[in-house]
This record gives structure tokens, sequence and C-alpha cells, in this order.
């Protein structure tokens, strides 16, 4: 297969499931709303070509006018998509909703992609029918490098037409004292005087300018990362969290928050790299 294809599509993964299919039903939507070609991506092996055509037809079904391609891919897709990621505006990947202990033995494709990824990887994880509708849950920390992480979630926002709720999680002496664990969203927040609120607040105030449209709602609270947005998040129709680069020490610890949250979450969740804030200007 070439791994050339046109810079700025959406590549998606294909293999023949009902898994792959609400991920190349989430591209088709985003491609045609962002007019961006489509790439479909298919294994080679047995049944290959049936599934690839299936594959094809199902996204060109879905928008008609879309500029859909087909490719191929020989040997591990995970090479394959890693790969393709780099000319990519966006990856778009289905999830089987296995838990984090059988991910970890087998690894999944979706994990690996999501971690090494040279541009944001959305992974269509299954959820319960019926909740959604909140709009757009970004986690951040208020440093520059989430800025991109807040600036693909606004931009999310802003094309979907729907609400943003930006979270920062804080994990101090009083969370370790009390134990908070499986914290939501929606518990009691720690009041708009706080520093943290403050550093939020001064991040997204350029985005609430730029994407004037979209209703922004600000959120600190005492708990862990993965908790708060991997395991009540139901409501949300997407879950962005950021992934520093692999050449940094944090990526040991935010590359395992972004891991947990996709393992965890019961909505699609996007994945955005950061940039290496630490590299000389």
């Amino acid at each position: 297969m070439s791994s050339v294809i046109q810079p700025g599509s959406i590549v998606v993964g294909a293999d023949g499931s009902k898994h792959a299919a609400r991920a190349i039903t989430w591209a088709a939507e985003q491609a045609h709303l962002e007019r961006r070609p489509l790439v479909v991506v298919t294994a080679d092996g047995a049944s290959a070509h049936r599934t690839h055509a299936e594959a094809v037809q199902l996204a060109r079904g879905l928008a008609p006018d879309l500029d859909v391609i087909g490719l191929s891919a020989a040997g591990d897709p995970r090479s394959t998509l890693v790969d393709l990621s780099r000319d990519a505006h966006l990856m778009v990947l289905g999830s089987r909703g296995r838990g984090a202990v059988r991910s970890m033995l087998l690894g999944s494709v979706s994990a690996t992609v999501s971690r090494l990824a040279s541009c944001p990887v959305v992974v269509c994880r299954p959820r319960v029918e019926g909740l959604h509708g909140k709009g757009v849950l970004v986690g951040v920390d208020g440093t520059e490098a989430s800025l991109a992480v807040l600036d693909f979630a606004f931009a999310q926002a802003s094309l979907h037409a729907q609400p943003l709720t930006a979270v920062h999680c804080v994990w101090d002496v009083v969370a370790a004292v009390a134990g908070l664990r499986n914290v939501r969203v929606e518990d009691v927040d720690l009041g708009p005087e706080d520093e943290a609120h403050l550093l939020l607040a001064e991040s997204i105030a350029g985005f609430a300018e730029k994407y004037p449209d979209v209703p922004a709602t600000l959120r600190v609270t005492h708990g862990l990362v993965d908790d708060v947005l991997g395991g009540h998040t139901s409501a949300w129709d997407l879950v962005v969290v950021g992934r520093h680069p692999l050449d940094t020490v944090e990526r040991l610890v935010t590359g395992s928050i972004a891991a947990a949250v996709v393992e965890r979450a019961h909505t699609t969740v996007a994945v955005v790299p950061e940039p290496n804030t630490l590299l000389p200007s």
C-alpha cells in the first residue's frame, strides 16, 4: 500500500466489525462537516476485499458528496495508521470496549495509535443509548501545552454546535487524604476564586473570543483525571484529553492518563498530541 495520502485527510480504520462501522459513521460525518477527503484503511487478509468494499460503500452512503479513498494495508495496521497520521488531519478508530487488563495483554490498535500518532486520534467507544447531548468535555491543566487541546475541543464544539465544559482536576493533600475516587464532573466545584480557577479562566479566554458561538463552562474539582474524565462521562458527546510528546518525562503520566480515559470512557474520546514546549524556539 502506498502510504501517501492527500495532506489534511481524515483517516478511519475498518475491519468489518460493528465497532469499525461506528468509527466510519463518525468519520464520514466529520469529513462532510469539514469538507475533507476521507481515507478508509482496511488490513489485508481473509475476506479483505469484501471488508474493504463494504467499508468504502458505507462511508459513501453516509455522505454521497464525500471524496472517499480506500486503502488496503499489508502488515501490522498499527504501523500503517501511525505512518499515515503524519499527513492526516485526524485519525478515527473504533473500540471494542475491552477492559484495561485485557487490552494490556492483547494490545489494541486504538491504544497504540492514540499513543504514537502525529495527529489527533478519535476513538469511538461504545456508549449507552440515550445518554448524550452535553457536548464536549475537555480536560486541561492550565499550561501552555494544553492550548492545543483546548483549540481542538473548541473547534469541535463549534463545528457540531455544542456547548463545552473545561475541567481541571486537582490532586493534592486534601484529595489524597479524602481518598477522592470516582469523582464526577458535576460534583462540588472548588469555587471560582481559587488559583486553579483563575488559571483555567485565563487559558480559555482567547478561545472564548475565537469561538463566540460556543457556550463554555469551567469546572475545577478534586480527583484524578482518569477518574473524572473516564468513569462518568456517558452524557457527553466527546471527551478530549491531551498527550505530551513522546520525548518528555511527562509522557509516563499523561500517556497513561490518556490511555486510561480511552479504556474507561463510555463515549467518544479524542487524544490530542501536545507540542513540546521544552524545545528552544
